[in-house]
Formats: structure tokens, sequence, C-alpha cells
């Protein structure tokens, strides 16, 4: 069978670069697929999946290999790499943004869509690729206020595990249409474009943020936890435990971030009872999504040693926080930090009917990080701690910070995955699409 991509198996000279490109984390698994198909459109997807069926392979998906866990590095399959699959066009008439899925959120479709003065929730982090991002739910940029980035998907184009390639949006192959929208690497289709609902682009960034020292975690964090419920949904709001480049020293940061919400939307970040020990504040300051990109950038490089994990948190702030302080203030290497997220807007919201299913309240992620193997065990075992403490209070987690084959959680209600492995069983009656790896506790 030929391609206009490129094609390899395994032995083949390239082989293992092309099995291994564009993969963010340093710390790669040791499977290997059987072959790699760099697809240039939508065409060599499909005669990819029938190769796979006549091969016998299952096959694995990447469009941009952000995958913590390098969800697409599998053992008998055939790895279809979309990292070609990134046009972009965008329709005045309707404000639809036709998208591949190796776009990349900062560096690609920000950018295109600022020319146009609109806007679509993207990846934090600059490099993040559209495809896995949506298909995960895409806890993206101001999603505090507008809600999961899928809600925004208004079709998408899909090649099945029988190897046809069709549309797929609340009135076609609606079953499809409803998995993609939270299913993750559990997805058993490919998708080879977006159609996003997008717009009109912020008027105004602004953004507080307060540095704190260690030592007054338990009062910060306290604080946090009450006066998030009055910050408008405007804002992007988290705490970060990090140890900032030259210190050393753990800190605290409280950061929002507000859309057109101005400086009355951060007035209550003000409010921190200990606001006199910050060690450095910025109020009400203006900025720009290039500038939240090359932070993210600067502060998760690609080829670090990354060990990841993730909760959706409820409970009282007396039992949330002295099970959060530890995480905060003893990070294992100065690469790692944890974010704690505020989702509190959403939980008055309907969702629409897709696959992603569960409410947060509060999302805690943890991105431990070495440079070297010799950290491995460490951050290991540091993670593992972490989120043991904070396992009693989890409501689920995100794919897009979960390894399964480590630590499993829930990612769907109940109703929604029985629902997901009913159509699985129609669509891909062969299990062409392995799924995830490890198993979530549903």
């Amino acid at each position: 069978m030929s391609f206009t991509g490129a094609f390899w198996r395994s032995g083949d000279a390239g082989f293992s670069d092309a099995a291994l490109a564009t993969i963010f984390n340093g710390r790669r698994p040791a499977r290997r697929p059987a072959a790699v198909l760099r697809a240039a459109d939508a065409v060599d997807v499909a005669a990819g999946v029938k190769l796979a069926a006549a091969e016998g392979w299952k096959v694995s998906v990447r469009s941009g290999g952000h995958s913590w866990a390098a969800w697409s590095l599998r053992e008998d399959a055939l790895l279809i790499d979309l990292v070609s699959l990134n046009g972009m066009h965008y329709d005045a008439g309707t404000g639809i943004a036709a998208v591949g899925p190796a776009a990349r959120s900062g560096l690609d479709l920000d950018p295109f869509l600022a020319a146009h003065g609109r806007f679509f929730s993207v990846g934090h982090h600059p490099t993040v690729s559209m495809g896995g991002f949506l298909l995960q739910g895409g806890m993206g940029l101001s999603c505090r206020g507008v809600g999961w980035a899928v809600e925004s998907v208004e079709s998408m184009d899909v090649v099945t595990a029988s190897g046809e390639l069709v549309r797929c949006s609340e009135t076609e192959n609606a079953d499809l249409f409803w998995a993609a929208r939270g299913s993750g690497p559990g997805f058993f289709g490919v998708v080879t474009e977006f159609r996003l609902r997008t717009r009109p682009r912020h008027r105004s960034l602004i953004r507080s943020t307060y540095v704190y020292p260690a030592e007054v975690a338990t009062e910060v964090l306290t604080w946090f936890h009450s006066v998030r419920r009055d910050v408008d949904p405007s804002v992007g709001l988290l705490a970060v435990g990090a140890a900032p480049p030259g210190s050393g020293s753990p800190v605290v940061i409280i950061d929002g971030v507000s859309f057109d919400g101005g400086p009355s939307a951060l007035a209550p970040l003000e409010t921190c009872p200990v606001a006199g020990r910050a060690v450095k504040s910025a109020a009400a300051q203006p900025t720009t999504l290039s500038a939240l990109f090359a932070e993210q950038s600067a502060g998760s490089p690609a080829g670090l040693r990354y060990f990841v994990d993730n909760a959706y948190l409820a409970g009282q702030t007396s039992d949330l926080v002295p099970a959060l302080v530890a995480a905060f203030t003893d990070l294992p290497t100065p690469q790692s930090s944890v974010i704690l997220s505020d989702f509190s807007p959403q939980l008055s919201r309907v969702l629409p009917d897709m696959a992603v299913s569960l409410r947060p309240d509060l999302y805690f992620a943890a991105y431990v990080a070495g440079r070297g193997p010799a950290d491995d065990e460490k951050c290991r075992s540091w993670l593992l701690s972490a989120m043991n403490r904070l396992s009693p209070y989890s409501d689920g987690c995100y794919l897009g910070d979960s390894d399964f084959t480590v630590r499993s959680d829930r990612i769907l209600s109940d109703a929604a995955w029985s629902r997901l492995q009913r159509i699985r069983a129609v669509r891909d009656p062969e299990g062409r699409f392995p799924g995830y790896l490890g198993t979530p506790a549903q």
C-alpha cells in the first residue's frame, strides 16, 4: 500500500526517530509500535487504518506528543502521526475555524485567530496540539468562565475503525461525536479536522500575581479556598506551588488573569489576610496571551523527565488544606510545580450531552520533573505520596494529566462510561483502537 506521507516499519532506517518524534516528556517508555505512518492527509489516515486491519495491528494516534504517559506508543500498533495535518481556515461569515489536529495552541491557532479578531480556548502550553487537547475535553484558557473547549466544537471529520471518513456532529454520526468529546486516547477513531465555534477576541487581558513564602502556605490556601467563589468568572484563577529559579525556596503564587473583566474582577485577590507577607505582588497589570504562553513554555520545557498526576477535589477547607500544604511547600526538585485551579463557576452550568461528564470544583495537578534518570525514584515516590494524601477527596481526574499505569481514577460519570463502552462495541467491534494504557477506575 502506498501513501502520500512517509511510512516506516520497525527496523527501517529512521523508524526510531519517527516513533519518538515530538514526544514532549524526556522520560520515554520502552513500548514501540510495529510501524509509523506520518499521514499527509485524511486519505492517508483511512488507508493506514485499513492497512492495520490487514496486518493485524492496533492503531494508535499522535497529534502533538504532549501526553505525559506517551499514549501514542503502543506495542504491535500502527502509530498514525498527524503532525502534517495542521491546516487552519477561518470563515468570517459563520465564525467557524476549520483546524487540523496538529495545529498548536499558542504557536499556530491563537495567533491565527488573533489576526481575525477571534478567540478559542486553547491549551495553556503553546505547543499543545488541538487533537489530544480537544478529545480530552480541553481544560483551556478561560474555561473557568466559558466551559470546556470541546463544548465549542461544531463538528469534526473522523476516520472510523473500518477506515471510512465521516462527518460527525450533533446530527451526523452523533454517537461518535458524543464519544469524541471527552474520551481522549480511548476514542475509537482518528479526527482529521475540527470545526470550532470561535468568539470575539477579548479587548483586554489583565493579571494580578501575589507571591507568598512557604511559611504562610496554610493561611494563603485557606483563604484561597473561600475567596475563589467571590472572583468573577471572567478570571482564570489558580494557586501555584513552585521554587522560582535562583531562589531555591518554595513559594505559593496566587495568579488571576481577567478576560475583559477589568481590575474590579481581580479585586478579591487583594483581600488575603497575610497580604503583608507577600514577597512580590503585581495587581491588575496588562498582559498578553503571548506573554503567558512564553512563561508557561519556560516553566515547563520539553525534555525534562516528567511524572504527572491530578485529581478533581471536593471537600471542606479544614480537610483539604492540610493535605495540600505539603505538596505546595516540599517539592522534590527545583523543576517541579503543583497547581490548584478553581472551577466553581462551572458547577451551576448544564453541560452539553457529551462524554465529558464530571464537574470539577477544584482541580489539583502535580508536574514533578527531574533532569536525569537519577531523579526518577525521588520524583515517582513524592508524587505517589502526594496523591495518596489527596485521594480521600478525589472526585475523579482529567485525562490530559493522567497515567493509569501508575494510578487509576474515574474520568467519566458512571452513566457516560457505560455509554462509551456500548458505542465502542458497535463502532469498533474488533478492538482496532486499543483504548487506554491501564484502566480508569470506573
